[in-house]
């Protein structure tokens, strides 16, 4: 028991950010599987308990959740995924949102993110102190950078009022990708960008009040999505970084 507990524990600190602990059982049990170790989901629940490796709980209530719907203002494009989730090959299917999180001077940031379906991985990250236009038009701006030519993804978001004017729409009809949208007020259309949010605020919740400005905010966050992309592991990705999972499926 106590060898077990020593690999629950260094498995544990392997996910560590910011002294934070992020890899929840789910994370850790095909871990020590693969190390030998096989028991029940209570057990190793129960020893994380003991260990004090549990990962931290996030109130959504006491955050706020950030919606930019503000009606019909543009064009509301089809939902052409309908919560279809199952891309495998990177650069198909990409997704996008804002939200806003509450510094240490209790301002507002706000985060616009466009992620891999596929691999999960950030593919364009921009903080602002608005949401605004900029903010919208910067993260196109990196991925525009970041996606590999001869690729044409879809590109899914919710109703938010800037990604139905015009400047959003001729900006990813420009780079070849396929607009969709959410159902109104449906965020389940949108689980991916939801859950990325969420594990952000998750793992960083003690850190994020250390910011006391959008320019701290701005070098943190940027941190987080390099370690997020090339270090945090997902059973998702087969336990995989997303980078390291894009390139074992394309190198396949």
């Amino acid at each position: 028991m106590l060898m077990l507990k020593v690999v629950i524990k260094e498995i544990a600190e392997k996910g560590k950010w910011r002294g934070s602990y992020t890899y929840g059982y789910r994370r850790i049990m095909p871990l020590l599987e693969k190390a030998g170790y096989h028991m029940a989901e209570a057990t190793l629940r129960r020893l994380m308990n003991e260990l004090g490796v549990q990962p931290a709980m996030y109130n959504r209530r006491k955050n706020n959740h950030y919606s930019s719907y503000k009606g019909t203002v543009g064009k509301v494009a089809d939902n052409l995924l309908n919560q279809t989730f199952d891309a495998t090959s990177p650069f198909t299917v990409l997704h996008t949102d804002v939200s806003q999180v509450r510094l240490g001077d209790s301002t507002w940031a706000y985060m616009s993110v466009i992620l891999d379906q596929a691999t999960k991985e950030v593919l364009a990250a921009s903080v602002s102190q608005s949401s605004n236009k900029l903010l919208i038009m910067d993260t196109l701006s990196q991925l525009e950078d970041n996606l590999p030519n001869n690729f044409n993804p879809i590109i899914h978001s919710d109703q938010g009022w800037h990604y139905q004017l015009d400047y959003y729409r001729e900006k990813i009809d420009s780079l070849g990708l396929i607009q969709s949208m959410s159902r109104k007020g449906n965020c389940l259309d949108n689980a991916p960008m939801e859950s990325f949010f969420h594990l952000f605020k998750v793992e960083s919740q003690p850190e994020i009040k250390k910011c006391k400005n959008i320019s701290q905010f701005t070098q943190f966050f940027n941190k987080y999505v390099n370690w997020y992309n090339n270090d945090r592991i997902s059973n998702k990705t087969k336990n995989m970084s997303p980078v390291d999972y894009r390139t074992h499926v394309l190198a396949a």
